[in-house]
């Protein structure tokens, strides 16, 4: 097995990506817009990804994004994302969004997704990414139902589903 194929720890890869949110931050609404926390998820899932594969990684897929609270101007807010399943040239990653108000010292999960990525060769192409090495039950279980997950936007994408 070449060395850049060898199974990596989902600790090996993780990623924390942390911005301050400002008045161009915002919606109509006065809170931060969707696209912005959008945007912010899929910047740390690539960035999680491409440590990961050590190869660039393209968007494929948002599995899902539940915007559970809103997020205000002067809250910092901070993805992190982690993998959860690896397939030949296909990654899951997870991103938890928390939303800091460093003023007061608290925060809030406001956002979870799932994002699928796919590592490029030098040519642009679809690539082989190491096999994950799952450490804990957690990872485990976490893993299982990203297989599921994965079943169901092959079937989706099949037009098995609909």
């Amino acid at each position: 097995m070449p060395e850049s194929l060898r199974p990596k720890r989902i600790a090996e890869s993780r990623s924390t990506l942390s911005a301050l949110m400002g008045p161009q931050d915002t919606n109509s609404h006065g809170n931060v817009h969707g696209g912005v926390i959008m945007k912010l998820v899929d910047e740390a899932g690539a960035i999680a990804a491409m440590r990961h594969a050590n190869r660039p990684v393209v968007t494929v897929a948002i599995d899902s994004m539940t915007f559970m609270e809103p997020v205000y101007v002067s809250n910092l807010v901070v993805c992190k994302a982690e993998l959860t399943y690896v397939g030949r040239t296909s990654m899951e990653v997870r991103v938890e969004v928390v939303a800091e108000d460093p003023i007061r010292g608290t925060s809030r999960v406001v956002n979870n997704a799932y994002v699928v990525y796919v590592a490029l060769d030098d040519s642009g192409k679809p690539t082989p990414v190491p096999p994950l090495d799952y450490e804990t039950v957690e990872e485990r279980q976490r893993a299982q139902q990203a297989q599921a997950r994965q079943a169901y936007r092959k079937q989706h994408r099949a037009g098995e589903l609909r």
